[in-house]
């Protein structure tokens, strides 16, 4: 998720056009029929400038009136149909309203459809047609101006054109028309004049709360955030779409705790989120492992029958639960689904990858292409991150074959760097580097990192010092990289050349990231760092583990002190892999939940293997299953053993 739009509150809302306006937009005109001596003088049936013209000389010969009524010609229809024609067209169709005696003025005519071109896919012509308007001299009133920035906002390039608006609009006396103004703020932000959009913000004379809202979303997409609060707290009045602009913006750039806790603040407000809202809460319970709130999400979208019919908010809520760690619940949404999307397959067969079910994922996938859809490039990264979570090496290599040969999908980094990591994790990490080299792009560093992950559990220095050449240059100031192979060197005995890497990283002024890990409990994170904790439990955690050790010790558990990259005794190595972030969290979750309850841990790095089989004895001792969510994927803990199958 996952990067969230706001679009649903980016421009101003439309005002209540003219009635006659209004009657025009909501008609709906059936194909065109020849007109022929049996047509009757009042068909409305014409797409052409020489079809209006047989029907006005019918209607002439008839003595009918030539008006907008449904019983003569359709005047509307007239601009719609001459609005980008031939200029003798154009003229023609100027003249049919002089004569005619609609009550519906020249200008309204021409805003119909002008309104229509700037919604448009192309609303390129709405400009083009209103410069043919002011060419003939056809007046402009504030509807004509609001449709014509309408166009300029959507269409590249338009910003002169915008300007020259601008200028109309103070020409005109229309400074004080609120959405008018609006509209041209929102024009200056789309096209990027964030200068102008904010000079204008500011001499406004009267603003509401659509002004306040284009600014702040405005500076929420352009990753401004500390402008946008600051225009935020400065509102005297907030809608849901304030809210949720500010929420959207905070999850977009990366800030989920924020976004919740904005969110919190809204609820005391007794502000009720919309659609938008969910999304964009979910998205940051995601991110956050928040699955309390995300089930309370869960159930406002059933209040509001948005769980079954809305196919945004269900892949919202399926990407919630799968970065939760319940997958069940994740493919229960899927399954109630009315429709699914390609992006709704795509994140259930992900999924089932993450959490070690690539059974599950290629069954998936083989129902998907019943129903007749076409898989996209992100289906078949689920599919490859299944392979190769799960060691199927030659489903694997066919998954790779099929995306080109048999759906014309052209396979993209992360496709190649799914393959490097399948090849080394089998241990092909010499075919892994020859695929390395037939790549027809340029590998990047997830590739050459997937490469050193496997040198490191197959302990090939070469590989493992070949890959990090490449890494230093790609991605110079990434830590873990460094980690990766002091760990091969530290397996190997050679602590020499793990200091020597520990200098270069100081040269470098690179830091190893602690690792640590979080538990949400009552809507309350709680974070362990390795090492050291400043919980106000830290205490009877560090009693309930040497007590919990033990049990495991009487299980045959022996610490595997090869995780720690330390020249240290046995004893001392000991002692910091008891420390580690992910034993002190799960701890603290034994004591603080009833019997029964999953365990939910969110972790920065990979898990190391000790921490790996030490909570496999402690599912199995505390009956409990614990869901461990690091840098890769999830571990699930039950009755003794991993989802994983030890294959990580």
């Amino acid at each position: 998720m996952t990067s969230l739009t706001v679009s649903a509150f980016q421009v101003p809302p439309p005002r209540k056009v003219a009635a006659a306006a209004v009657a025009v937009q909501s008609s709906k005109e059936p194909p065109f029929s020849p007109v022929t001596p049996s047509t009757t003088a009042t068909t409305s049936d014409f797409s052409t400038p020489s079809q209006i013209r047989q029907l006005h000389a019918r209607l002439i010969k008839s003595g009918l009136p030539l008006s907008s009524s449904a019983s003569a010609l359709p005047l509307l229809r007239v601009a719609a149909v001459c609005a980008l024609s031939s200029p003798s067209a154009f003229s023609y169709a100027r003249q049919l309203f002089r004569v005619s005696d609609a009550t519906v003025s020249e200008t309204v005519l021409w805003n119909s459809h002008l309104n229509t071109l700037s919604s448009s896919p192309s609303p390129a012509d709405a400009l083009v047609l209103f410069s043919r308007l002011l060419f003939a001299g056809v007046p402009s009133d504030s509807f004509t101006l609001s449709f014509v920035l309408k166009a300029c906002s959507r269409s590249p390039c338009a910003l002169p054109l915008g300007r020259a608006v601008h200028g109309l609009v103070e020409k005109l006396g229309l400074r004080f028309d609120v959405f008018l103004l609006n509209t041209l703020v929102h024009m200056y932000a789309s096209r990027g004049d964030t200068v102008a959009a904010r000079l204008l913000f500011d001499v406004m004379p009267v603003k509401d709360v659509v002004t306040w809202n284009i600014m702040i979303t405005h500076y929420t997409k352009s990753g401004e955030m500390v402008v946008a609060r600051q225009l935020f707290d400065l509102m005297p009045e907030r809608s849901v779409r304030s809210w949720t602009a500010m929420i959207a913006g905070y999850v977009q750039w990366k800030n989920p705790r924020e976004a919740l806790r904005l969110f919190r603040e809204m609820e005391l407000a007794g502000v009720k989120p919309n659609e938008v809202t969910v999304v964009a809460v979910l998205a940051a319970c995601a991110d956050l492992g928040e699955l309390d709130l995300g089930k309370r999400m869960h159930e406002f979208a059933k209040q509001r029958s948005l769980h079954k019919n809305n196919v945004r908010v269900c892949n919202t809520l399926i990407d919630m639960y799968i970065k939760c760690g319940c997958v069940e619940m994740a493919r229960h949404v899927f399954d109630a689904m009315d429709e699914r999307t390609v992006v709704s397959w795509s994140a259930m067969i992900g999924g089932h990858a993450m959490h070690g079910e690539a059974e599950e994922a290629l069954e998936l996938f083989s129902r998907m292409r019943e129903t007749g859809l076409e898989p996209n490039g992100v289906t078949f990264v689920g599919l490859l991150h299944a392979c190769s979570h799960m060691g199927l090496l030659e489903e694997g290599r066919q998954f790779f074959r099929s995306m080109t040969e048999d759906h014309g999908i052209v396979p993209e980094i992360e496709h190649y760097g799914c393959m490097v990591d399948l090849l080394s994790r089998a241990g092909l990490l010499e075919e892994a580097r020859e695929f390395i080299r037939k790549m027809p792009v340029k590998p990047n560093s997830v590739v050459w990192g997937a490469l050193l992950g496997g040198a490191k559990v197959h302990k090939n220095m070469k590989i493992g010092e070949e890959a990090i050449q490449h890494l230093m240059v790609l991605d110079p100031l990434n830590d873990g990289y460094y980690v990766v192979l002091s760990n091969i060197y530290a397996d190997a005995g050679q602590w020499e050349d793990v200091g020597k890497v520990r200098r270069m990283m100081k040269d470098r002024g690179l830091k190893k990231t602690p690792g640590w890990s979080t538990i949400s409990l009552d809507g309350v994170v709680h974070e362990f760092v390795a090492g050291e904790s400043d919980h106000p439990q830290t205490e009877e955690i560090y009693k309930r583990l040497d007590e919990l050790l033990e049990k495991l010790r009487c299980r045959g558990y022996i610490p595997d002190t090869s995780a720690v990259l330390l020249d240290m005794d046995e004893k001392e190595k000991e002692h910091v892999l008891y420390r580690h972030s992910e034993k002190l969290a799960v701890v603290f979750g034994l004591m603080n939940t009833p019997q029964g309850t999953p365990i939910r841990i969110m972790k920065n790095l990979r898990v190391c293997s000790d921490c790996h089989v030490a909570l496999k004895l402690i599912s199995e001792v505390t009956n409990r299953a614990i869901i461990v969510r690091d840098r890769n994927r999830f571990h699930c803990f039950s009755h003794g053993s991993c989802s994983c199958r030890d294959y990580w």
